[in-house]
């Protein structure tokens, strides 16, 4: 039961609209504020896991990386990025599909709260989707493939609110990278490593 509760807690609190509801982009106020909400809510996961599961963190992938943790990442990231790159470049144009307005949101955000968002999003989404999520998943289904798949399609739908049915093949793919990453290597520092580059690259960079 405390894992269902847990699940409820990680998956259900990402899956609300906390942008929508605090007007996120009305000002950077507001935008800040959204930060500070999903920062909470991992804060409330770790805890959830230590005091009421009372487990260690590295029963959800909080395990010190290896060398080939880190390297497995980093071509995982860089992967990614070439992946979305042929998404964005080949596919969208070709499928008459487009990001610009919501891409033109985000762009015009100082770069410092970006850099935040980057790095929230890197944290938070590994940790509540792929250790988190998936760990408690297989352990209640006893199989690995039914928590890749149920983790990755949840990932993919949670990013349809602010992007729209295209970006699902931008997301499913990303996510599908990532899961399998965890699902094989099993160590949430590296997950943030490839997260953190992915969105560096697309939010930071451009």
């Amino acid at each position: 039961m405390t894992s269902i509760a847990g699940l409820l807690l990680a998956l259900g609190g990402i899956a609300l609209p906390f942008g929508t509801w605090d007007h996120a982009f009305a000002s950077i106020g507001h935008m800040a504020a959204n930060e500070l909400v999903y920062w909470g809510l991992v804060a409330a996961v770790l805890c959830y896991v230590v005091r009421i599961e009372r487990r260690p963190l590295a029963s959800i992938g909080f395990k010190a990386p290896g060398r080939r943790d880190i390297l497995v990442a980093l071509a995982t990231g860089i992967l990614i990025i070439v992946l979305l790159g042929v998404i964005y470049l080949v596919v969208f144009p070709a499928l008459h599909w487009d990001e610009t307005q919501q891409l033109r949101t985000l762009t015009v955000v100082p770069f410092w709260l970006r850099f935040i968002s980057v790095v929230r999003a890197a944290v938070a989404e590994e940790i509540l989707f792929r250790g988190y999520a998936t760990e408690r998943v297989q352990e209640l289904t006893g199989s690995r493939s039914v928590a890749g798949v149920f983790t990755w399609a949840i990932f993919t739908l949670e990013h349809l609110s602010y992007w729209g049915w295209h970006h699902l093949l931008v997301a499913g793919a990303a996510g599908a990278m990532l899961t399998l990453l965890y699902l094989w290597r099993r160590n949430l520092w590296g997950n943030m490593l490839a997260h953190f580059m992915v969105d560096a690259a697309g939010f930071l960079l451009g």
